[in-house]
């Protein structure tokens, strides 16, 4: 249906965190009986609309319209009970209340006593979720349901509070292809109903499956809205990615060298279909000794979930990961650090360093272990170790005992690469090494990333950056939606040919126009 009446507008709206510009001056405008696809690559400041629209965070500037209405929520409930409600893609309901109890939380029924009217609620908790897909004892607790379930029973909640508008962020990323037909269905229907959705999705055939229009953000800015349908999805993606097709790369964006490692014969990794349900579909890579393969894909493809799986800290339902010709037992995080591989978590904060303790303990908190002789830690090795490591990686700090949660950013990173050196490994996982960094901290990590790799170390690259995972790798392997959909190698490493195999076409094509950001 053609929608009509515009149900939410957003205009100039702008948002800054401490050195962060996360929103600036961007508008937005939301029909009834629209489903609008906001999509954008990590930190483009999707999130930040959100929590702006929905009262998490209040705007610095900017105004959000709501049926006609000027609107300030100071909080997601008030937001709800306006309207607008959000379905997150982690279930953020109850696991120990029963299901009817979840999908009534807030307005459950009552008898003319004011007691809870259990025997009507579990009746229209059934009749509504059985529209949804769902047959289950609604009595039961919600933790005994799967994740897609529970994901549509959150589906239904937030409907069933007379919503005139629906943020669906990343709704799919737990369900089975069944159930996403089944979602597919009910936003159909809330179209039908004239109920707005703004639907949040890294996935290409999901946006073009169901949404209307879109609104693309990049650096928190809006550099695209419009109708879908008149943008393919190479221009989709160009767009979100903010590069040209045809565009000639400049000299000197990156500091890799640019050219190939030498490289053994014999793979010093090799991860044979990987599978991990919901998010792994049979993902096989091999990286030789001296070799930078980078894992390229748009957010939500599988690349970090890949780099996981490889480390032992995503369990696999199947597949087989083998270091230097021994395969890798146990499936642990231990077992693979104990095999030679080490991982750089793309979130630092929460994965990465311990922001309370000192540049000395962070270093050498992995390597412990092989400073000590009957428990006992040689306090002289370990600062032989963080000397060596703070002097190679140039860390900038007062002192090693000053708390790496002082740091900048750069040195943050640095700090956890000579964690993981340390352990001497024989393959290193970067997700997404310079991210969040500055320009000459990221050019010392691009340098050293080239350096460990003509030591002989085999090195997996995770980067959003198509500069710097096409100038620093030897082999590109695509993902998309969890699956290998392509491996570009020598000259076939162009922006044109992984944009086309990222976007689902075929390299080989020649290149097509790219569409303007309008």
């Amino acid at each position: 249906m053609v929608p009509t009446a515009e149900v939410l507008a957003v205009r100039g709206l702008s948002k800054t965190f401490p050195g962060v510009r996360a929103l600036d001056d961007v508008d937005l405008t939301l029909h009834a009986g629209e489903v609008h696809a906001l999509i954008g690559e990590n930190g483009a400041g999707k999130s930040t609309l959100i929590k702006l629209l929905t009262g998490v965070h209040r705007p610095d500037h900017g105004t959000v319209t709501f049926q006609g209405r000027e609107v300030s929520f100071g909080t997601p409930l008030e937001a709800q009970k306006a309207g607008i409600s959000t379905i997150y893609q982690e279930v953020n309901l109850i696991p120990l209340l029963s299901v009817a109890r979840n999908l009534f939380l807030g307005r459950e029924p009552r008898t003319r006593l004011g007691l809870l009217d259990f025997t009507r609620m579990h009746r229209e908790a059934e009749q509504t979720l059985r529209t949804y897909g769902v047959q289950v004892d609604v009595r039961l607790p919600l933790r005994t349901l799967g994740v897609g379930a529970q994901q549509m029973v959150a589906l239904a909640r937030a409907v069933a509070t007379d919503a005139r508008v629906v943020v669906m962020d990343e709704p799919t990323s737990s369900l089975e292809p069944r159930e996403v037909e089944t979602l597919f269905s009910v936003i159909r229907r809330l179209r039908d109903d004239g109920i707005a959705v703004i639907y949040v999705s890294h996935r290409l055939d999901e946006l073009y499956a169901v949404c209307d229009t879109v609104t693309v953000l990049r650096d928190g800015r809006r550099v695209h809205h419009g109708r879908l349908a008149d943008l393919d999805r190479l221009a989709l993606v160009s767009t979100m990615l903010g590069r040209e097709l045809g565009e000639v790369r400049r000299e000197g964006l990156t500091k890799f060298s640019g050219g190939h490692h030498d490289t053994g014969d014999q793979p010093v990794l090799e991860a044979t279909d990987l599978t991990v349900p919901h998010q792994l579909h049979g993902v096989s890579l091999r990286i030789r000794p001296g070799e930078v393969v980078g894992l390229g894909g748009l957010l939500g493809s599988g690349r970090t979930e890949t780099a996981k799986a490889v480390s032992g800290a995503l369990p696999l339902r199947s597949g087989r990961v083998t270091v230097a010709g021994v395969p890798l037992r146990g499936g642990s995080t231990p077992a693979a650090i104990r095999a030679g591989i080490s991982l750089l978590p793309e979130d630092r904060k929460s994965e990465g360093i311990v922001p309370g303790l000192s540049v000395r303990e962070n270093i050498s908190l992995a390597v412990l272990p092989r400073l000590s002789r009957f428990g006992l830690v040689s306090e002289a090795r370990v600062d032989s170790v963080v000397d060596t490591f703070v002097k190679r990686l140039r860390i900038k700090a007062s002192s090693p005992h000053q708390k790496v949660g002082e740091l900048s950013g750069g040195n943050q990173q640095k700090v956890l690469l000579a964690r993981w050196l340390a352990m001497n490994p024989k393959v290193l996982l970067l997700d997404e090494p310079t991210r969040g960094i500055d320009v000459g901290a990221k050019a010392e990590v691009q340098k050293l990333v080239d350096e460990l790799a003509a030591d002989g170390l085999g090195v997996l690259l995770i980067s959003s950056d198509l500069e710097e995972l096409i100038e620093g790798s030897d082999r590109v392997v695509v993902l998309k939606d969890g699956a290998v959909v392509g491996e570009l190698t020598g000259d076939d490493v162009t922006e044109d040919n992984l944009m086309r195999t990222i976007a689902g076409g075929n390299p080989a094509d020649s290149p097509g126009e790219v569409a303007s950001d309008g």
